[in-house]
């Protein structure tokens, strides 16, 4: 039986075994009664072990058990308003399967240390209820492109070709050659687009920034889309759709674990129950002058500060799209309706409410092989490298986009969490590749 199964069947008075490990534990009534708190991966519950309730072997297995200390208990369910959620086990047998040592994860440890042991905080209820939301959240991923009719295609991870730029790239020495860890699945999604016509996926992503913000990471996951014959404002709407999908599943399965985390339920809930607004990059140049008195000159990016600053006008996620072409990686294309001398791009970002910005980003893809050839070049790519992918140029081309969602960010924004690190079981950062 499960810890969870005890709240979710109210089965008062009944007896039980439970497997779990020792989450909380002291000693009372003159040393003749132990409380322990048993978690498994489903919550906790107490325990109550007393001497005269039980055999001499067990009473002493339970008084001299540590926290983390792996158990096997069998007793009776009482309810008990004082306890953890309501209820409590009144030992018959404890058994101890496996007696920890001192247990070094106490309150008001720093961050760092914390990271150090990594592999003992993913215990926390902190981090367990975050892998499993995250788990709720690839499931749903899943779920919304299967039902659109979308097939699972999986990318090669290892790669000769940059997509996201050269100065982010991962190499890798591949037997008697360079190869380089995956920025992205989008050159090979964009290959496979013209057998299969709309696929998805989920897959490890790797960029080399030399960032140390509470949103980067080195290694992380993105669920990637490309579709045929979509245009750019098909790719934000399935985007938008994607987003109130994943926030609507998270919130009917795991409302509590949320406001565990301390997470404001009703911001979440506001934020899915409106249209998602877009405008354009000049237009967000605009608010940002006009409402906050920053002067962003025309052609530079977004970065996190101006997000914020941005983002203090809506209280939805947000679709910016048209960045300037000259910012924009080779693969997109010029808008042809740009008013502006088609120095904007066919791409967009979303960017999500309380300040944790970019979300998902993606675009239309460039027909034009000659421009792809000319923006390579200028960003110091070897055009040899990419002969496979302008060979799709040539034979049966058609309009088609995709985007690609930061799993990790997502995460962060729907579980209010500070840093990025805790949406991801072992992070990998620049200064961080331990455990």
């Amino acid at each position: 039986m499960e810890i969870s199964d005890i709240f979710m069947n109210k089965i008062e008075g009944n007896q039980i075994t439970l497997r779990g490990w020792i989450y909380r534990h002291r000693i009372g009534g003159g040393g003749k009664i132990v409380f322990a708190v048993l978690r498994d991966a489903t919550g906790i519950v107490q325990t109550t072990i007393k001497a005269e309730n039980t055999d001499e072997r067990s009473f002493k297995n339970a008084s001299e058990a540590y926290v983390e200390s792996s158990v096997i208990v069998t007793g009776i369910v009482k309810k008990d308003e004082r306890a953890p959620g309501g209820y409590e086990i009144a030992v018959q047998s404890f058994e101890t399967v496996c007696r920890g040592e001192s247990f070094p994860v106490a309150k008001d440890l720093s961050e760092e240390f914390l990271l150090d042991i990594r592999h003992l905080w993913l215990r926390s209820q902190k981090l367990t209820k975050i892998m499993q939301i995250r788990s709720t959240m690839v499931h749903t991923i899943h779920e919304f492109f299967q039902k659109r009719g979308y097939t699972l295609f999986d990318p090669p991870i290892l790669t000769p070709n940059a997509c996201e730029g050269k100065m982010t790239l991962f190499e890798v020495n591949y037997f008697d050659t360079k190869m380089y860890l995956s920025q992205s699945w989008q050159l090979y999604a964009e290959a496979a687009i013209f057998a299969l016509g709309k696929i998805y996926d989920v897959a490890p992503t790797f960029r080399a920034e030399k960032s140390k913000t509470a949103k980067h990471l080195a290694e992380f996951w993105m669920a990637e889309m490309e579709a045929a014959w979509i245009e750019l404002d098909e790719a934000v709407e399935i985007a938008k759709d994607e987003i109130k999908f994943l926030v609507e599943r998270v919130l009917e399965k795991h409302e509590e674990d949320l406001k565990f985390l301390g997470r404001d339920i009703d911001k979440l809930k506001a934020a899915i129950s409106r249209p998602f607004p877009t405008i354009t990059y000049t237009k967000a140049l605009e608010i940002l002058k006009e409402k906050e008195g920053m002067n962003v000159k025309w052609g530079e990016d977004l970065h996190a500060v101006e997000e914020e600053k941005l983002m203090k006008h809506f209280d939805t996620p947000i679709v910016v799209t048209n960045y300037p072409i000259e910012i924009m990686a080779f693969y997109k294309p010029r808008d042809p309706k740009d008013s502006n001398d088609q120095k904007t791009a066919l791409c967009f970002d979303m960017l999500a409410p309380e300040g944790y910005g970019e979300i998902v980003g993606g675009s239309q893809r460039s027909l034009d092989a000659k421009d792809i050839v000319k923006r390579i070049e200028k960003e110091g790519g070897k055009i040899d490298d990419y002969r496979w992918y302008l060979d799709l140029r040539k034979y049966g081309s058609v309009p088609h986009s995709g985007y690609g969602l930061g799993v990790e960010r997502v995460l962060r924004w729907i579980c209010g969490l500070d840093n990025i690190k805790d949406a991801i079981a072992f992070p990998r950062t620049m200064s961080r590749a331990f455990p």
